[in-house]
């Protein structure tokens, strides 16, 4: 089974939209292991976005990511990094597929609502900034034992 991190932004948290994004990652038949409500520190902040140092939208990124509350969570399942990828859908809303949570709830690319690792490397490295590893359940599901 892979893991993955996902993150609902500021605005998501804002707008009320964490148990609709929940909703449809169980309702896909992912599972949840990890979650929390968190400010983002600007360390953390600093190496999520690493990748983006020196660029001129990191200040903004920074800025945007430690603006309140964020919900941080890890999910389990078959494939998991890129079906949650879909679920998401692109970065900018005007070009994410309708059905997908950025195309149904997201207003701008700059609140696009949610954050979604984009590989195992990305995944481990930032389910480590945001989690320890006791707060990582491991569990089976006696209901979908198949999965």
């Amino acid at each position: 089974m892979e893991q993955t991190f996902l993150m609902v932004k500021p605005d998501g948290v804002q707008r009320g939209l964490v148990g609709e994004i929940v909703r449809r990652f169980e309702r896909k038949g992912l599972k949840l292991v990890a979650a929390k409500l968190l400010q983002v520190s600007r360390e953390q902040a600093e190496k999520h976005y690493e990748e983006h140092y020196g660029k001129d939208f990191y200040d903004r990124l920074i800025q945007f990511i430690t603006s309140g509350p964020v919900f941080a969570m890890v999910w389990e399942g078959d494939r998991a990094i890129a079906l949650t990828r879909a679920m998401i859908g692109k970065t900018d809303a005007l070009e994410a597929a309708p059905g997908t949570i950025r195309s149904d709830f997201a207003v701008h690319t700059n609140l696009n609502l949610i954050h979604g690792s984009d590989s195992p490397e990305s995944a481990a490295r930032e389910i480590a900034n945001y989690f320890a590893q006791d707060e990582i359940v491991s569990y089976e599901k006696t209901v979908q034992p198949w999965i």
